[in-house]
């Protein structure tokens, strides 16, 4: 049950890696986050205290459960000592599939041997993540969505291998920290990212056919569909690089023209228009933030 998951370990800390530490931190885990860069761990660190300074001036946290979220949050110098009294490992790096493997076979040298080891992978199979190890009952995935703070929805990924308990232990720390988890089997795409790259590269091709506006395109599904954010908009948010790459790995095993990467998608990457984190995607985000402040 979740009361056997008291301290947690999330490698990569970035936006993802970050937002699961928060709301562990904020959930009542110990929490432990590391990354290779040591600009990365300080970054995060800064954004973390911003984050929960936030939520405070928004009246989600009060002062003291602010400042007892920070304390529960740790930025180790190696990875090993993030690791080594974790009950939970979370992984949070690129999607990069052989080193995902290379990690997981570190990972499970490096944490306790009772450790469950979830990946936060929108798209790679988790049986060839487990592929080797010496525990691959101990794997699954936990893929968070972005925001992590705001986004309710945990899909949990159930390779073949997965043993029960460790998917009883997930569902139960999935509630605790205050998510919403659906059950997936691991297939390409799982369930969100099959339906959603659908969505988002077909608004694509709308949008290079000249059918309607990017914002037009958005707010068609956002007031039309009350999707709390439009397809173009989202992609922006995730990142057209980080699109892209979930788009052809699906066409490769699925095939099916849904799955086609539009070449508007590919110019825009090339051009390094990544969405928000370049400032400019299918929208510019440079006007979006002068509109807001002003």
């Amino acid at each position: 049950m979740s009361d056997t998951i008291a301290r947690l370990a999330v490698v990569g800390a970035g936006t993802m890696g970050r937002g699961i530490a928060q709301v562990a931190a904020q959930a009542g885990l110990e929490v432990a986050l590391w990354d290779l860069s040591g600009e990365a761990r300080g970054r995060a660190r800064r954004e973390l205290e911003a984050s929960l300074g936030a939520a405070v001036t928004r009246g989600k946290l009060s002062a003291v459960e602010r400042d007892a979220a920070l304390a529960r949050l740790a930025f180790p110098e190696t990875r090993g000592e993030a690791v080594r009294q974790a009950d939970l490992v979370v992984e949070a790096v690129v999607e990069d599939l052989a080193l995902k493997q290379r990690l997981f076979a570190e990972l499970e040298r490096e944490a306790p041997a009772r450790a469950i080891l979830a990946s936060n992978t929108s798209s790679l199979p988790l049986g060839k993540i487990a592929a080797g190890l010496a525990r691959p009952g101990q794997v699954l995935g936990m893929h968070f969505f972005n925001p992590v703070p705001a986004m309710a929805l945990v899909e949990l990924v159930v390779h073949a291998g997965t043993d029960d308990a460790t998917r009883e232990a997930a569902l139960a720390v999935t509630a605790r920290l205050g998510k919403t988890p659906i059950v997936v089997k691991d297939s390409p795409g799982f369930a969100t990212s099959r339906l959603g790259i659908v969505l988002g590269l077909e608004a694509m091709r709308m949008l290079e056919q000249g059918v309607a506006s990017a914002e037009d395109i958005d707010r068609a599904m956002e007031l039309g569909y009350r999707h709390p954010m439009g397809p173009l908009k989202l992609t922006d948010l995730v990142g057209l690089d980080v699109r892209l790459a979930i788009a052809d790995f699906l066409f490769t095993e699925l095939g099916g023209d849904q799955y086609r990467a539009p070449e508007l998608l590919r110019r825009k990457v090339a051009a390094g228009e990544l969405g928000k984190k370049t400032g400019r995607g299918f929208h510019s985000w440079n006007e979006v933030a002068a509109k807001k402040s002003s």
